[in-house]
């Protein structure tokens, strides 16, 4: 194949689509497969049982389907996915899945991720999410769609980062964030809703106002997670419009587990 440098070791058994680029010194073995119009930068190595889509971008220095950094991984046949249209900079790590947590590690489409991004085993990250340099995620991390972490955030085992959420950077997860909600600290402490990034994505005003409405109902008029969930409930009467956004949170805030939810605290006076 012509779009393959001379230097890269690409092997037989490996499918990719005649359109794909590989650049100098790129390893890719033999169950990995890549969609048309992808490209692969040099130095980069790609492992194991990967599927790639098309028109994705990954930059040098990338390692994408190593074995999870698990102790109890025995060499199964677990699997990364990657979508189509994702941008995949320099020097990220997106593990394999492991038997006990589904055997999958998934990413969808259109996402951005940075510089030293690691997505380890078993994590499910939607599409048109944003990872700025360093994001961090442990183990079986489910993020959905138009999340966007601020730079060296990270994220504990097993959270949930809902749509449209966002972290600052520096944050550090000890608990799931529900959608649209924007977070900061060490622990990550809840602050406010992300309502530029919804007008962005064509939020109505009246959207955006019952998504304001639904975080107070959460941390401003200090009700039980039970009664906030009915108040949100009269949002969703109240602006018909709205009520696939209420009935998201609602699906969010049903699969909250031991963890719980990122809180808001007060600050301190200075």
């Amino acid at each position: 194949m012509a779009n393959i440098h001379s230097t890269a070791l690409v092997d037989p058994a490996a499918r990719l689509d005649p359109s794909v680029t590989v650049g100098p010194f790129a390893i890719i073995g033999p169950h990995v497969s890549i969609g048309a119009g992808s490209t692969v930068g040099s130095h980069t190595t790609i492992e194991g049982h990967t599927t790639i889509g098309q028109n994705n971008h990954i930059h040098s220095y990338t390692s994408l389907g190593a074995a999870p950094q698990d102790k109890k991984y025995a060499g199964e046949p677990t699997r990364l996915v990657i979508g189509d249209g994702n941008t995949i900079r320099e020097f990220c790590t997106f593990n394999a899945g492991t038997v006990s947590g589904g055997g999958v590690t998934q990413v969808g489409n259109d996402n951005l991720f940075m510089a030293y991004v690691h997505l380890a085993h078993d994590c499910h990250v939607g599409s048109h999410t944003i990872f700025a340099n360093n994001s961090q995620l442990a183990g079986h991390v489910h993020v959905e769609d138009w999340v966007i972490l601020g730079g060296f955030t990270v994220v504990r085992q097993f959270l949930r980062l809902g749509a449209h959420s966002f972290t600052a950077m520096c944050s550090l997860l000890f608990a799931d964030l529900p959608p649209f909600v924007t977070c900061e600290g060490q622990p990550a402490d809840a602050r406010t809703v992300n309502a530029e990034g919804l007008r962005r994505r064509g939020f109505s005003a009246a959207r955006i106002a019952a998504v304001k409405a639904m975080h107070k109902a959460l941390y401003r008029e200090n009700l039980s997670l039970e009664a906030a969930k009915i108040r949100m409930g009269q949002i969703a009467e109240q602006t018909p419009e709205a009520q696939a956004d209420v009935a998201m949170m609602l699906d969010f805030l049903a699969g909250v587990g031991k963890a719980g939810i990122v809180r808001r605290r007060a600050r301190a006076a200075h």
